[in-house]
């Protein structure tokens, strides 16, 4: 695939995946293909209608059984991202995740959790990128997601020190901007 089809395929996904969309994971792209693709990042809205509702109390688990107790996050803020092999946007914006906790290190969790349903896929797709500092959190239940209830993927949802929800963004976005900078900010200032 070339560049500028993968750019194309990208706009055209890029308003988010319907999780009942799911099936086959979406083609590995390179690291520099992924992050050259910014511009195909549609602009969502920040959703600030659940301000305040505390972090959720579900336990996942890595591929090696590893577990995370998400309401136990606390401390510092955290930005769960819900994603998916099989989504386009998704596998595009994993890339500027992994450099926003790379930027951002003891100031900010980034939690990513999968809702393929299984684990090979990412285990696969984590072993292609060699991301710094994501991790693969499972969730084959879709747990989460049907908690947040956005019918949409990726969905974030940004929580503050305190566990208390500070705002969500469904789609894709380039999470290296100077926008993000300033929606992080909102959870430090309450």
């Amino acid at each position: 695939m070339t560049r500028a089809t993968f750019l194309m395929v990208l706009a055209l996904l890029a308003s988010g995946c319907d999780r009942n969309s799911g099936g086959d994971a979406a083609p590995i792209a390179t690291g520099v293909a992924a992050t050259s693709a910014s511009a195909a990042f549609a602009d969502g809205a920040v959703d600030r209608s659940h301000d305040g509702e505390p972090l959720p109390g579900f336990i996942f688990s890595d591929p090696e059984g590893k577990r995370i107790d998400i309401a136990a996050l606390k401390g510092k803020p955290v930005l769960i991202n819900l994603w998916a092999t099989w989504c386009g946007p998704c596998v595009a914006e994993m890339p500027t995740l992994d450099r926003l906790a790379a930027d951002n290190p003891g100031t900010l969790r980034v939690v990513t959790i999968a809702q393929d349903g299984a684990t090979a896929p990412v285990v696969k797709f984590f072993a292609a990128y060699r991301f710094a500092r994501l991790e693969p959190w499972l969730d084959p239940e879709g747990k989460i997601d049907y908690h947040f209830n956005t019918g949409s993927l990726p969905t974030s949802v940004y929580y503050d020190s305190n566990g208390r929800e500070v705002w969500r963004y469904v789609g894709a976005r380039d999470w290296s901007n100077s926008l993000t900078t300033a929606l992080l900010l909102e959870g430090t200032v309450r």
